[in-house]
């Protein structure tokens, strides 16, 4: 064969060693809420409008560039040996006339793991093409290294279990933050992070009620389901509550226990919530190591609520 079509012409390889073992790096790739924090080059976002991780099943996608631009994507899974490797390939149908095959091993080494990752197009001139077009080269580089630096979160949210503690100043009542925490309607406004709805949320707010969501995250179809019960409650001052995520298959994900106090300050309201949160599975790692920004974007979509409420 004419070295310049061989297939190491026609691919664009990079390697990383990762500081964690490595069936964590794998777990990476096997959910979209995974792939959102980190697939693609530095300043893109995804949506993922199909999920399905198996041999023969479909990941469809967008890719938001930072200049606002969108590139749809349509992939394959070809094969799928876990932790040890996932080959895929791009149609060209749905993918910004980009056709390649990816393949990514994952290599234990002493309990880290050495991932690989390559692309193989199907000549020379089309891998030249897609570097030249679409930076392929430098974003395959970024997108690995943005895999590094969540892989590491996770590493920081302390295994399986944290506990966060934040204090928010809002400039509204007391007793109208505290309705926006025990009022289904508000509540479905604000809870969970930038990004995700609640086309379910449900709260008897009396010791012992029954709490329910369905977090949707935009732009997909996926619910995450929480349940939860009221074990306290101290109309505007304070509001305890046991919560549990669970899986597409009613499997127990996460439990959480969280304290919500709420203190007159002059006409404002300082509220501080204390949660604590275990994880029951692996995918837990994602959820905890977000714990503390989710609270953090909730908390902002309930201070715009508040404020909005609170005018004339």
């Amino acid at each position: 064969m004419d070295a310049r079509n061989s297939e190491d012409a026609r691919t664009l390889v990079t390697t990383r060693m990762f500081d964690a073992p490595r069936d964590l790096v794998f777990e990476a790739w096997t959910h979209p809420n995974h792939l959102s924090h980190w697939w693609g080059p530095t300043g893109f976002s995804i949506t993922t409008r199909g999920f399905d991780f198996r041999p023969g099943g479909s990941w469809m996608l967008v890719m938001h560039g930072p200049d606002g631009r969108d590139f749809q994507n349509h992939i394959t899974f070809d094969e799928i040996v876990a932790p040890e490797r996932i080959a895929f390939h791009h149609n060209a149908e749905g993918s910004e006339k980009v056709h390649h095959w990816t393949f990514v091993t994952f290599e234990d080494v002493g309990g880290k793991t050495k991932l690989t990752m390559r692309l193989l197009f199907s000549s020379v001139e089309e891998k030249e093409r897609v570097v030249r077009e679409y930076g392929a080269a430098e974003g395959l580089k970024q997108t690995v290294g943005r895999l590094a630096d969540y892989v590491s979160d996770w590493g920081k949210s302390g295994g399986l279990e944290k506990h966060v503690t934040l204090t928010r100043l809002f400039k509204a009542p007391r007793a109208l933050v505290f309705e926006a925490f025990t009022n289904a309607k508000h509540l479905a406004e604000w809870w969970g992070p930038k990004g995700f709805t609640n086309p379910v949320c449900e709260i008897d707010a009396r010791p012992g009620g029954a709490i329910l969501i369905h977090m949707t995250m935009e732009g997909t179809e996926f619910s995450h389901p929480m349940t939860g019960t009221v074990h306290e409650v101290v109309p505007n001052e304070r509001l305890v509550f046991t919560a549990v995520a669970r899986d597409a298959n009613n499997d127990v994900l996460l439990e959480s226990h969280t304290t919500v106090t709420f203190r007159d300050e002059g006409g404002a309201t300082r509220l501080t919530v204390e949660a604590r949160a275990k994880g029951r599975q692996p995918i837990a790692r994602m959820m905890l190591a977000g714990m503390q920004e989710g609270w953090s974007q909730s908390l902002d979509k309930l201070d715009e609520l508040v404020v909005r409420l609170a005018r004339p």
